[in-house]
């Protein structure tokens, strides 16, 4: 509702010729009303945003597919998302592939810079690491972006459209401008200090000093010009040349304003980093629960194994038959374990030889399961052993300590599909709300922090290491039956985007609840942590209490994940489905509604 009174309001102001940027007054197109859900036939797309669902849609209705229109979305979203998407991070991209019957996954995650090493983090004067807010906002913490070589291995392989046709609404959208609303305003004003520690970023989102404001048009010239470059010269246009010179140095010499007060270390990338970077194509994490095959992705996501793991074990409760309460206890206690799991054994499987199978085993769900009483556990739970499920187990699997937990909040997530019946969900991020707060110059985007995902203390299966990828939440999720996609879905939220894609499968599946219905309902996060953070719509449930007396312990977050998905009815028919009101509210659109 929020985003509609907001999209109304600067629809009028336009129309009086009032919307401006500061400090030009500027003309642009009015924007797009947002709806949580549409039902219909033929394609379906669902973002966090009306412009960039727009722009999957137009794209589907011109004959690309769900591959291109996803790509398409994906670049309109880093206009208007700058804060949690871009060009400058990377992500997770799942696709069904409706002639093949088959799912498959791009890893776009970035990496780090050849010149990294274990204790890149630790300050050598004190030997602890460095303070996480200056490995945030820092050239340090950058990593080698991996959205542009997403999009490129993508289109090459499954798309239909060219690079060119792909990003041109996007560019448009980037050179004309959008109207800002409230959440992109609320942003900027949380980053204004770290915004103002660099002359670039300052210049785009801090004009006149002061941050973008609601119902003003931000144009973004310099992002359109990158846009373009890629239009002409491909997706690897952003890794060589000019693009990949400027990134560089940004990174090794972060353009600081002579006002400057933050200290942000310079990091370590060079040009061959970038120039060396690829996306492989992985095997997705599979599972079957109650009929049904739950697809995710694999490490270094923690995504498609800490949810598969919590499935596992639920699969032994009758979730959808038993109270509710009860139900939700398992839920919160499957959770716990499968978190305990993820910290200690996930990390990129270049440089650890991650259990998958094992963690992913119906015994070692039965093991872990049989942990589970009537009350709630004791914090933390202990990580379990899942070697002895392996396909080669070892005769007694290491048990690594529990690893840091230092994800960002920010993140999005869009899914597609087309009437040909193909599948994406696609989830994409810079990391932390406004990434590490560095603007390329003249070029447009945010680069990321996603090297502060690492465990900064060595040893770990998640430590730093050269050319490594960092463990991430980031859970695009594809659920089948026989073959056939039954619901697609994922979510922004740092590690709480592996408990609102749990939790919004359950309230689907076992629940029996619609779409819009999972993603509205109140949540709960347990992440094997002392308390379960929780909206207030959750702890004002009757529910509260019964959990409390098992022992459950609860704190209040304003809102958790900003999901959204599509379910498939049957016959044809579609649901897209957002947010109706968490981070302003979604859109989802049909293309026959």
């Amino acid at each position: 509702m929020q985003k509609v009174c907001r999209g109304l309001i600067a629809a009028s102001l336009l129309v009086l010729g009032l919307t401006t940027t500061s400090p030009a007054r500027v003309a642009a197109a009015a924007p797009p009303i947002p709806r949580s859900v549409a039902t219909g036939t033929g394609g379906a797309i669902a973002t966090v945003d009306p412009y960039a669902s727009r722009i999957g849609m137009r794209v589907l209705r011109r004959g690309g597919n769900a591959i291109d229109a996803a790509v398409a979305a994906a670049a309109a979203l880093g206009v208007v998302e700058p804060y949690s998407a871009g060009i400058g991070g990377g992500g997770f991209f799942v696709a069904y592939l409706a002639d093949r019957r088959r799912v498959v996954t791009v890893d776009g995650r970035e990496t780090a810079p050849e010149a990294f090493f274990p204790r890149v983090f630790i300050d050598p004067e004190t030997d602890e690491p460095y303070p996480f807010a200056e490995r945030v906002t820092s050239g340090l913490g950058v990593g080698v972006p991996g959205t542009p070589m997403t999009w490129k291995v993508a289109l090459e392989r499954w798309g239909t459209w060219s690079p060119a046709d792909t990003l041109r609404p996007a560019r448009r959208l980037a050179r004309k401008g959008f109207v800002v609303d409230e959440t992109l305003q609320t942003q900027t004003e949380d980053n204004a200090a770290r915004f103002a520690q660099f002359t670039s970023t300052r210049r785009l989102f801090l004009p006149g000093g002061e941050p973008i404001q609601a119902g003003s048009v931000l144009k973004n010239k310099a992002l359109s010009h990158t846009y373009g470059q890629m239009m002409k010269r491909g997706f690897k246009a952003f890794y060589q040349g000019g693009i990949a010179r400027d990134i560089v140095e940004a990174v090794k010499n972060p353009p600081l304003a002579p006002d400057a007060t933050f200290n942000v270390r310079p990091g370590l990338m060079e040009r061959h980093d970038l120039d060396e970077y690829h996306a492989p194509v992985r095997r997705p994490t599979k599972i079957d629960y109650r009929g049904y095959e739950v697809y995710g992705m694999a490490p270094p996501s923690s995504g498609g194994s800490t949810i598969g793991e919590a499935l596992n074990i639920l699969e032994g409760f009758a979730m959808g038959s038993i109270p509710r309460e009860e139900a939700l206890h398992f839920y919160l206690e499957a959770s716990r374990l499968a978190f305990a799991d993820r910290g200690a054994y996930i990390g990129d499987p270049e440089y650890f030889d991650v259990p998958l199978a094992g963690l992913l085993s119906d015994g070692f769900a039965a093991e872990r399961r049989a942990e589970i009483g009537a009350e709630a556990m004791p914090h933390p739970a202990s990580p379990g052993d899942p070697y002895p499920y392996e396909n080669d187990p070892s005769p007694s699997g290491p048990r690594p300590r529990q690893g840091a937990d230092a994800e960002g909040p920010s993140t999005t997530h869009l899914t597609v599909s087309d009437k040909w019946g193909n599948v994406v969900s696609y989830t994409l991020t810079i990391e932390q709300t406004g990434g590490s707060g560095i603007v390329v110059p003249e070029r447009g985007f945010l680069l990321n922090n996603e090297l502060t995902d690492f465990d900064p203390v060595p040893p770990h299966p998640n430590a730093p290491e050269s050319g490594k990828r960092p463990r991430s939440s980031m859970s695009p999720t594809i659920i089948t039956r026989a073959g056939v996609p039954v619901v697609a879905l994922g979510s922004p939220g740092g590690s709480t985007i592996i408990t609102t894609v749990l939790q919004v499968t359950v309230n689907f599946l076992d629940f029996g609840m619609s779409l819009p219905e999972a993603i509205a309902a109140p949540r709960a996060t347990q992440r094997n942590t002392p308390t379960t953070l929780a909206e207030p719509a959750f702890l004002a449930s009757p529910e509260r209490a019964l959990l409390e007396a098992r022992g459950h312990a609860f704190a209040e977050i304003a809102e958790i994940g900003a999901a959204t998905g599509i379910a498939f009815l049957g016959g044809g028919s579609v649901q897209a489905a957002a947010e109706p009101e968490r981070r302003g509210g979604g859109d989802a659109r049909v293309e026959n509604p």
